[in-house]
């Protein structure tokens, strides 16, 4: 038996000391008057109290309510709310030192001593003294209530120890519940009376007289009617008691002082004792003698108490206080496959981990001393054999036990089966091997190999000072030493390996054998087979034990927890524990494990999170994503992890806060939801960080909204230029002469190039001198005149002129290729496993708002109504049906711009050299694409590969488009006067080195267009802007003939775009042409509702079809067509629009529809049989009427359309054959 130590604390001397019954605290009353409260478990002072005037000599703990009492030498008691951490009240009454105070394990009751000679219970609710028992006369040292009867023992200088007998308390105090009988009335009527004559509440049952010096303390026993009493004769008494009476049953005697305090042991029959000798003194009950002996060299005991619950014990001595237990609790046990065996109570049992039996196989209390409990177990499956090991005194003793073969029941649960085992002396052994066992002599420092039969069969020299040795595989034993762990080959004698760690005191082996993990006091170590660390772990408190999950986790436990552990090192916590545990299997969502009392248990674990990390190490994207999606992972732990990893894109799935979702989204580089995070949170530092980012991507459209939130009118005048959009730059130039910045205006003027602004600018100002000179040397000769004219002046008046100045005009610099509709051309990093899987967070990238949709929009309002005005979210996103009005006037599509043709100078060759294979050449070799074709200059190649594969016939559209590619692919730097530029091909894939794979760069990114362009169309559409959308929509189906893609899957997606296209546009096309019908011919009513039918027909996204069938339902019930409008209501509201409105009003026609189903104008509209809209006739093309297909679009067309040039795409030729669009190479 050994005591060891679990907290130390120094104070003052300690003359009170208490354990909470749940929470790990202890209360430490102290002789110059504080309270501490300390943390055991952490080893921490949480409070401490100084309100007592002196010592305080009494504390204890309430077993529910969260408050103690304490009683000093001021004479009273205190209730104190550590919850709170105040004091209550204060209980007075007593007339000298309070010795002890107890709380009553059910009744609102503190029973206190004191010198006073009195022992007084008081009722801690009603705050009165409830009874005073005298009797006593000398100081009273200690009184406390029995552990479950109604009685109280006490011990007194008087040399006696008082048993009382306080039933009648109870009873005038319990609340009857069943009515009472005439005695029981009368006897509680008549209870004052009977008070006035002596009878009192508490009586004297015994008293007990052997002491031959003052008695320090008396408690009961908590199950047998037995007292344990000491004095200052250094004695400890034991007395039995029955129904009748009381008597000394024995003394027991090796103390060298006064004996402070005694107690009975709560689970084994011991005696506990502390003395003034400075020693705790442990005894055996029954034989009266002393087993163990603690001792200090410089203080003396005081106090001690018990946990009432666990195998903890406290003392106070007069340097502060210590907490040990008096037997190591963790039960010794080995795994071998589905069974657990296990020692309980001395006994070897197995469990059966499958079906939960468990059953005593035979015992080993013979081995070593009874009050301890076996150390290690070690299972030889085999041979169905056991090694269990115990500490001892000197080196330890082991115990090699043959199991029985049969598994049925055995006698008396295995306690009435003895072990026969063979012993031997030693402080470890393990087996090593089928039928060798390894022996660790301690002393000796050798390791003794030997058989099943317990023979010696060889001896080997420890190669280092070893403590103890653990299974280190087969014929080898890890060796622990002070400061390392050593791998041994027992057969070859010779170090394998050696890691430098703390004091190892267990060793845990994954099931596949190439993991370890070596537990000390405080860190884990985690090796591989050949001891190679992976990761250190350290912490705070005592780590228990380990188990290696399937997966390759380490779960351990410590004091109040459950934790994991990644091979690399990665930790965090899975379950909080109310006790530890002694974990055994790590099976899925189950943990197997043995409490304290060594009993099997399972625990129910959520292990996501460390599958989640560990997937994310092994770089297991699947089911890193089956995870994300089939749990809650949820927690800042989480997002701070991925952000530590380097995998924000995954965080951004886990929040659902807008700055952190902005954070992240600014961190993975994802401008879609920084965008969407950005609009919600909408501050202008957040804009001001999404404009840095954005330009760092080069994607200037959202730059440019960024400057646009921030009123950054500067920054966004640069942008322009530098992007060449003229256009805007000059509504700069407007917004700046409404805000009245004179500067800016300056600024944007020769931005421009407009030398008329910059004069007007300075003569506004007051600059006459500087406006004439602008004016003289722009060639603005009356301007100037009128200048000096106005400021009174003549040109001798103003400063002379700079030499050689004449006229010239200060040109600005002109944008070699105008990026104003695109974003600069960036390398394209590719979509992660994550962003596809994820959707960037459930960002719409197809038909979903763009960050420069109101570009234009915001600048309209700026220069028609101040720059400082506020915007509202109509202003700056405009109404989603603004613009459907049906009585708007409709605008004819602006001709398109066509770029002049850069004119291409050939190189000269000189004559006898010939000529390599060109880059260029070798693109148009390698690749099948027209845009290839095209970025080498091959326009020829391009347009025939064009005709074969879509039918291509009118190449003017695409001609900036093959100019565009060409100077992409291509960069010019000036060489020296008189030279021709120095021309560099520019690929695609810089990174090979196959001249038969070099292709050039495509300035036409599928994910551009999806964000920009096509984002764009969706947006004119949605505000009614029909026109431009018609345009936007044309503009990208031009583009897609040019895209050039790297899978499979982009390229069906250019598919799938270039189908949406065309019925936009189709629609688009009778959405115009219905328009134009309204103002040019409003009498043609039948051909108006025709085209309004037919557009709800059309392929487009849903919102966008609730619009088509609105814009038809108000037009047909305009007419009278009522009938043929409740169909449109009825699929409107079938449609589930998101405004109440809408279904109001789509309910309303219906109604209508229902009352007069007729229709006032008769129409080619048949909603029964399914059809396709001629692009050219814009008249429905029936299933199965004959039609002809345009090769590009798909487009359908009456016959008599065939050969006429597509009026969807404007260049392919209906009815031609083609081979089919290729955009992957």
């Amino acid at each position: 038996m050994q005591m060891l130590t679990k907290f130390e604390s120094k104070s003052p001397r300690v003359k009170g000391i208490a354990f909470h019954p749940k929470v790990p605290l202890l209360a430490a009353s102290l002789h110059n008057g504080t309270i501490q409260l300390w943390n055991y478990q952490m080893g921490t002072l949480v409070d401490r109290y100084d309100e007592h005037d002196g010592p305080v000599r009494g504390i204890c703990f309430h077993p529910t309510q969260p408050i103690f009492c304490s009683g000093g030498d001021d004479y009273k008691i205190k209730v104190w709310n550590y919850k709170q951490r105040k004091c209550l009240f204060t209980l007075t009454g007593h007339l000298d030192y309070v010795r002890t105070v107890f709380f009553h394990r059910e009744y609102p009751w503190i029973i206190s001593a004191s010198d006073d000679q009195t022992i007084r219970i008081w009722n801690w609710q009603s705050r009165t003294c409830i009874a005073i028992l005298t009797g006593h006369n000398h100081y009273i040292m200690c009184a406390q209530f029995h552990p479950w009867d109604d009685l109280v023992v006490s011990a007194s200088m008087d040399l006696t120890v008082r048993v009382w007998d306080i039933s009648g308390l109870r009873k005038k105090n319990q609340a009857h519940q069943a009515p009472m009988s005439f005695e029981e009335q009368v006897a509680r009527a008549n209870q004052g009376q009977a008070d006035l004559f002596g009878n009192t509440d508490a009586v004297v049952k015994y008293v007990l007289e052997g002491h031959d010096r003052g008695v320090n303390w008396a408690s009961f026993h908590p199950t047998l009617p037995l007292i344990v009493s000491c004095g200052d004769d250094r004695q400890i008494k034991l007395w039995r008691m029955s129904e009748t009476k009381a008597w000394e049953v024995d003394s027991c005697r090796g103390h060298f002082n006064n004996v402070s305090m005694t107690m009975f042991h709560p689970k084994h029959e011991l005696i506990l004792s502390a003395s003034e000798d400075k020693t705790i003194r442990v005894w055996d009950m029954t034989k009266r003698t002393a087993v163990q002996t603690f001792r200090r060299e410089h203080d003396r005991f005081w106090v001690l108490t018990a946990h009432p619950e666990l195998n903890l014990f406290a003392a106070g001595h007069d340097n502060g206080l210590i907490v040990f237990k008096l037997e190591r609790e963790r039960p010794a046990f080995s795994l071998s496959g589905n069974q657990l065996f296990y020692v309980k109570d001395k006994v070897v049992r197995m469990a059966d981990l499958t079906t939960g039996t468990n059953q005593g196989i035979c015992s080993v209390r013979k081995l070593g001393s009874q009050w301890v409990q076996p150390r290690t177990l070690s299972y030889n499956p085999a041979e169905r054999a056991v090694i269990v090991t115990t500490a001892s005194a000197d080196n330890g003793q082991y115990e090699l036990v043959a199991l029985p073969k049969s598994t049925g029941p055995s006698a008396g649960d295995g306690k009435d089966v003895p072990s026969d085992g063979k012993k031997g002396a030693g402080s470890c052994a393990i087996f090593v091997a089928r039928n060798r066992l390894a022996v660790l002599d301690k002393s000796g420092q050798n390791i003794e190999i030997r058989d099943l039969s317990n023979n010696l069969t060889k001896s080997v020299k420890c190669p280092v000072q070893t403590n103890e040795v653990f299974y280190g595989g087969t014929a080898s034993l890890l060796l622990s030493s002070t400061n390392s762990v050593v791998l041994f080959d027992i057969q070859q004698q010779k170090v394998l390996a050696e890691i430098t760690t703390p004091p190892v005191k267990y060793v845990v082996w994954s099931s596949d054998g190439n993991m370890v993990a070596l537990l000390s006091k405080h860190t884990i170590t985690i090796a591989n087979k050949s001891l190679v660390q992976t990761a250190l772990i350290h912490e705070t408190i005592r780590i228990k034990s380990a188990a290696w999950d399937d997966s390759g986790v380490l779960v351990y436990t410590t004091l109040n927890h459950i934790k994991y552990a990644l091979p690399q090192g990665d930790n965090g916590i899975i379950k909080t524990l109310d006790q530890p545990v002694y974990l055994t299997r790590v099976k899925g969502q189950i943990v197997h494990c043995l409490d304290r009392s060594a009993k099997p248990r399972t625990i129910s674990i959520d292990p996501t999170e460390y599958r989640f990390k560990l997937a994310l190490v092994r770089k297991n994207y699947d089911e890193v994503l089956q995870i994300i999606r089939t749990s809650n992972l949820v927690g800042q732990s989480i997002i701070g992890y991925l952000q530590k990893k380097g995998y924000p894109e995954i965080a951004l799935h886990f929040v659902q806060d807008p700055q952190t979702r902005f954070d992240l989204a600014i961190e993975c580089g994802n401008l879609d939801v920084a965008v969407e995070m950005a609009r919600t949170v909408d501050r202008e530092d957040v804009w001001t960080r999404l404009g840095a980012a954005a330009l760092k991507q080069g994607n200037h459209s959202i730059v440019e909204t960024a400057y646009q939130k921030t009123k950054s009118f500067d920054k966004l005048s640069f942008l322009y230029l530098i992007t060449g959009n003229t256009q805007k730059l000059g509504m700069m130039q407007v917004i700046a002469t409404k805000r009245g910045d004179n500067m800016s205006r300056f600024q944007n003027s020769l931005y421009l190039g407009d030398a008329q602004a910059r004069v007007a600018v300075l003569r506004e100002t007051g600059q006459y001198p500087l406006a004439y000179y602008t004016a003289k040397t722009n060639g603005l000769d009356d301007t100037a005149l009128d200048i000096l004219e106005e400021a009174g002046m003549t040109e001798d008046d103003l400063p002379p002129p700079p030499q050689n100045a004449g006229h010239s005009s200060l040109a600005p610099p002109v944008a070699s290729f105008s990026q104003a509709e695109a974003n600069w051309p960036i390398k394209n990093l590719g979509e992660s496993f994550f962003d596809r899987a994820l959707a960037n967070g459930g960002v719409e990238g197809f038909v979903g708002q763009e960050a420069n949709g109101d570009a234009g929009e915001t600048l309209d309002a700026w220069a028609a109504g101040g720059a400082d005005e506020p915007m509202g979210e109509d202003e700056e996103e405009g109404a989603e049906d603004e613009g459907w009005d049906l009585d708007a006037a409709v605008v004819a599509p602006e001709e398109e711009e066509v770029a002049e043709e850069a004119a291409a100078g050939e190189a000269d060759l000189s004559e006898g050299v010939s000529q390599g294979v060109g880059e260029n050449e070798m693109w148009t070799r390698n690749s099948p694409l027209a845009a290839d074709h095209a970025a080498a200059g091959s326009f020829e190649s391009a347009m025939q590969l064009l005709n074969r594969q879509v039918a291509a016939v009118n190449f003017a559209p695409l001609k900036p488009f093959f100019l565009q590619a060409y100077t992409s692919a291509h960069v010019h730097v000036p060489a020296n006067p008189s030279l021709p530029p120095l021309e560099f091909n520019v690929r695609r894939n810089p990174e090979t080195t196959e001249m038969r794979e070099v292709l050039p760069f495509s300035s036409f990114n599928l994910h551009d267009i999806k964000a920009g362009e096509l984002a764009e169309a969706n947006r004119f559409f949605s505000r009614g802007k029909f026109v431009e959308a018609l345009n936007a929509f044309r503009a990208v189906l031009v583009k897609m003939l040019l895209v050039v893609v790297s899978s499979q899957s982009e390229a069906d997606e250019v598919k799938e775009i270039v189908t949406t296209c065309r019925e936009y546009i189709i629609g688009l096309t009778m959405e115009t042409e219905r328009r134009k019908l309204v103002v040019d011919e409003p009498d043609n009513v039948t051909r108006n509702l025709e085209l309004a039918a037919y557009f709800t027909h059309c392929k487009l996204s849903s919102s966008h079809v609730q619009l088509a069938l609105r814009s038809a339902m108000s037009a047909f019930s305009k007419a009278g067509n009522h009938a043929t409008a409740a169909v449109f209501a009825r699929r409107l509201i079938d449609a589930n629009p998101a405004d109440t409105k809408v279904i109001t009003q789509a309910r309303a026609v219906l109604t209508q529809g229902d009352r007069n189903p007729r229709d006032a104008h008769e129409i080619a509209y048949d909603h029964f049989t399914p059809f396709e809209i001629c692009p050219g006739s814009l008249t429905p093309i029936y299933s199965g009427s004959p039609s002809v297909l345009a090769a590009y679009t798909g487009a359908r067309y009456l016959p008599e359309y065939k050969n006429t040039v597509c009026v969807v795409d404007g260049i392919t030729q209906v009815g031609l054959p083609a081979s089919g669009l290729r955009s992957l190479v």
